[in-house]
């Protein structure tokens, strides 16, 4: 920056400051560098005596950018046509559209648009693609839809805007029937659909639509790969996740931070941690922004390697790497799995006093959940008390379920209640109360409750678990029945059942939810859980000794957590279980949690 002042005092000395050539590339470096002064650019352009279009274009682009001082934008150009005589081109209009997208109102992009119109400007190509993202950026998608459809002049770039107002209103079937009309698709297309995939949750349609663009289209680029890379891990398609990262290598992909980072993200959700931590330790180069130490803090959240985690900040302290708001989350949750309670107390106050971060719901949940599970119960309640922020959901819902691990019926019934007042659309709140009276016995509670779900017409997310085999998926639902292998698989369900027994398990009833006095029926109802099905699924199908990966999308229940630990230790299986929650190693009959989760 010293060195622009003085250039700029150059130009002073020299009167080159009134030529607009020297005068443009000074507001252009001091508006759109790394290094940029929007307050001085507009310091210095109030100081010269005419400016030409082109410096204030630079003026209104410089503006354009941030949310904070995009209403400048529209003052310069407003300025511009009344004062100065001048008449705005098309980039005048790209620029102003793109400040009334940033951060303006409706009304002044609309005020916008006619004068575009008064001027000749509104069939231009330019000017219609930057119209067509203001009200995408509004999420106005029917209005850039009749931009869109209207522009007398379309490039491939009005495609990809148009394709991006759907994907960030997440209307996949939009955004699908419009790339499928494409006359012709560049990276950007594809790795805006397989993008918008990954965001709504439709992992396999977005690898999917991954693998038609190695086919058929352009080679993708790291902002595909991270989007890929995503897909595999929240299906824990370890496979495919390998293929993708020796893909990146074969092709010389320039690895960036945030490859490096999905990278890590795909193997710890894939349950291969120790490999996670093999690459981030291996790329001494791409540490130097936060997203790569994010991800490894927080794979070792998830795994429960709650020291890992903590010795890892540290170092991100050490190589002077400032933490943002997701680290915090992170950390936190490594605290939490970890029953950490005095180092998670002391990082959630240093949020503020040592890094200028301010606590958001996140941070203050995963408090709640860290006080909960160590049974610090009527701390978490007062944190929820004090929070600045309105408690959401979410946080009662950890609070509830924290009172039903540790059977406070009372406090459980207490929280039930303001959530049912508070949130009383909230399915989850109201099941995971019926699941606490049916813990306890309470059946004629627990009916009520479920009764009033029922009428609602509102339904609970089903349990779900997941296999990949050979790059196929097999999903299984509670006493799923719908596979072509349904009759070997639970004729193998009974097999070992029959043998857990023999090497000690005894079923947990207390995860019956359901009012069923005959124990057969009960171990009938257990044995049928999608996790169950999924893991005996795996030990039909794969070689012996094969570890076996399943993803669930509900917390693993007690009794399942408990068969899984037998089947370990009786078919001398790894089995790699990720819940919601966290993940759980099992492995000759223990639980990398240490039956803490």
């Amino acid at each position: 920056m010293e060195q622009t002042k003085q250039a700029h005092g150059q130009l002073i000395t020299t009167g080159l400051i009134l030529h607009p050539i020297p005068a443009n590339k000074l507001l252009k470096t001091l508006n759109l560098t790394s290094f940029a002064s929007i307050t001085y650019a507009h310091q210095v352009f109030d100081q010269i005596p005419c400016p030409d279009l082109f410096l204030y274009n630079t003026m209104i682009k410089g503006h354009s950018l941030s949310p904070t001082s995009c209403h400048n934008s529209l003052i310069i150009f407003r300025s511009m046509i009344r004062g100065s005589g001048l008449l705005p081109n098309q980039y005048s209009f790209v620029f102003v559209f793109k400040a009334c997208g940033n951060g303006l109102g409706v009304l002044e992009g609309e005020q916008i648009r006619v004068h575009a119109i008064k001027v000749g400007l509104e069939n231009n190509v330019f000017v219609t693609n930057a119209l067509i993202g203001m009200y995408a950026n509004w999420g106005l998608v029917e209005e850039a839809r009749r931009v869109f459809d209207w522009s007398v002049n379309r490039d491939l770039y009005s495609w990809n805007i148009m394709l991006g107002g759907y994907v960030g209103t997440r209307d996949m079937d939009r955004a699908m029937d419009l790339f499928d009309k494409m006359c012709e698709r560049d990276v950007v297309s594809w790795s805006t659909v397989i993008a918008g995939y990954v965001q709504v949750g439709c992992f396999m349609e977005a690898l999917d639509l991954f693998h038609k663009m190695l086919q058929m289209g352009p080679k993708p680029n790291e902002f595909t790969l991270v989007s890929a890379l995503a897909a595999c891990a929240n299906l824990v398609a370890l496979d495919q996740g390998r293929w993708i990262h020796v893909y990146i290598d074969k092709v010389e992909i320039k690895k960036n931070e945030r490859v490096l980072a999905s990278l890590i993200d795909m193997y710890a959700k894939c349950g291969e941690i120790e490999f996670a931590s093999k690459i981030f330790n291996n790329e001494h180069g791409l540490k130097r922004k936060v997203w790569p130490w994010n991800a490894m803090i927080g794979g070792f959240a998830m795994h429960g390697k709650s020291k890992e985690a903590i010795d890892t900040f540290e170092q991100m302290k050490i190589e002077t790497v400032s933490p943002n708001k997701v680290t915090f989350v992170a950390l936190l949750t490594a605290c939490s799995h970890g029953n950490m309670v005095h180092e998670g107390r002391g990082y959630f106050e240093s949020m503020v006093s040592s890094y200028g971060i301010e606590p958001e719901i996140e941070h203050y949940g995963c408090m709640v959940d860290l006080l909960g599970r160590a049974g610090l119960l009527k701390e978490a309640e007062e944190v929820i008390s004090n929070m600045p922020v309105a408690p959401d959901a979410a946080i009662w819902g950890a609070l509830l379920g924290a009172c039903r691990i540790h059977k406070d019926m009372k406090r459980g019934e207490r929280v039930g209640k303001v959530l049912k007042e508070l949130h009383s659309n909230h399915i989850g709140c109201h099941v995971l109360l019926s699941n606490i009276y049916s813990a306890s016995g309470r059946w004629n509670e627990a009916k009520i409750v479920r009764e009033k779900i029922e009428v609602s017409g509102r339904k609970k997310t089903p349990g779900c678990s997941s296999i990949e085999l050979n790059g196929v998926f097999h999903q299984f639902l509670m006493g799923d029945r719908s596979h072509p292998q349904t009759k070997q698989l639970y004729s193998f369900l009974d097999d070992m059942t029959t043998k857990l027994k023999i090497a000690g398990y005894v079923p947990e009833f207390g995860e019956v939810l359901l009012d069923i006095d005959d124990e057969e029926d009960k171990e009938s109802a257990l044995s049928m859980h999608s996790e169950k099905l999924a893991i005996a699924f795996g030990l039909m199908n794969t070689a012996p000794g094969t570890p076996i990966r399943i993803v669930k999308n509900l917390r693993v229940c007690a009794d399942c957590h408990q068969a899984t630990k037998f089947i370990s230790k009786v078919y001398d299986r790894e089995i790699i279980v990720r819940d919601r929650i966290r993940y759980h190693h099992f492995k000759d009959g223990i639980c990398s949690c240490k039956d803490y989760w």
